[in-house]
């Protein structure tokens, strides 16, 4: 039986999603013995800090901690997994809302000693922004993309569980990354032990799609540079460069055969945007990947690799 699971989240300015967030972690159907949060504050500069310490004082497993040396999530994650007491590390962010059974089904899989990682589904929250609707059609958050990587299968820290006692051979996420580090740490966990990560799909958290442009561009800008440093560190793919010519032939065949065919069977409204727009905003995602794929700098800090016992590794 698994005594004690630890539940890691990272938050830079949470105050909006905390007391959500808060909510969802204090009905978990797990038994309130068997879990503790913690909830590592990174440098936020709002009311988070204020937030994590009235809640711990009513709730004894919020256990509010400081990051306060890197700008980073996974710097913040690992500061989280050295504090932890569990056998099993839990994965989510601060604009995630987990189901009330969401821990019970994530740690389930964990009874065979085999599995070292569990990855489980991450929907969108219900939405009427028509940006948001058109990430959940698109299933853009969802983890049957990594979990379809061409190297290998990985779960991003929205929804991921790692057995703890691999990374003192492993080591921890890289603290300088500011992307890709859920797929690095997962890759160098199967690298030493095969065949160690299932699908738990019944283990979901909903997830805050991106409500404006801005944010779209930024979300997929950052996926480009998770390729960039991916190849550095494991040799991945690049995603190949799109042509001024294919951007203009997709974008006419949209105005002149799918718009068209679009707005004689949609009825209007918020779906109707997110649906007749699908193109080209896959089309701005795709040059904005490339952009951050092409743009991003690449530190020679990013390689370290945290150890458990604070030490690096490399």
């Amino acid at each position: 039986m698994i005594k004690l699971v630890s539940v890691i989240i990272p938050v830079h300015n949470g105050d909006r999603d905390l007391p959500a967030l808060l909510d969802c972690l204090r009905l978990q159907t797990l038994p309130l013995e068997q879990v503790e949060y913690l909830i590592v504050d990174n440098q936020s500069s709002d009311r988070t800090s204020q937030l994590l310490q009235t809640a711990a004082q009513t709730n004894p497993q919020i256990i509010p901690l400081q990051a306060t040396k890197i700008q980073s999530a996974y710097a913040a994650r690992n500061v989280g997994i050295k504090a932890s007491r569990g056998e099993l590390l839990i994965f989510t962010d601060a604009d995630c809302r987990p189901r009330l059974d969401w821990l019970e089904h994530l740690i389930n899989p964990f009874k065979q000693p085999q599995i070292n990682l569990v990855v489980g589904e991450i929907l969108g929250l219900a939405s009427n922004n028509w940006l948001e609707i058109y990430a959940e059609n698109a299933q853009i958050l969802s983890q049957q993309h990594t979990l379809h990587h061409e190297y290998l299968p990985y779960g991003q820290t929205a929804n991921l569980a790692i057995r703890k006692s691999v990374l003192r051979s492993t080591g921890l996420f890289r603290p300088y990354l500011t992307t890709g580090g859920d797929a690095d740490l997962c890759w160098r966990i199967q690298a030493q032990f095969p065949g160690c990560l299932v699908f738990a799909p019944e283990a979901i958290v909903h997830h805050r799609h991106r409500s404006n442009l801005q944010e779209f561009y930024r979300q997929w800008y950052k996926y480009g540079s998770s390729n960039r440093y991916l190849h550095q560190l494991h040799g991945v793919n690049l995603m190949r460069s799109f042509s001024t010519n294919e951007y203009i032939y997709r974008l006419l065949r949209w105005l002149c055969r799918e718009l068209p065919s679009k707005l004689m069977t949609q009825q209007l409204g918020t779906n109707l945007l997110a649906t007749i727009f699908a193109t080209p905003l896959g089309l701005w995602g795709t040059w904005a990947r490339l952009k951050g794929q092409n743009s991003c700098e690449i530190s020679s800090q990013m390689w370290e690799i945290e150890g458990l016992d604070s030490r690096p590794l490399a």
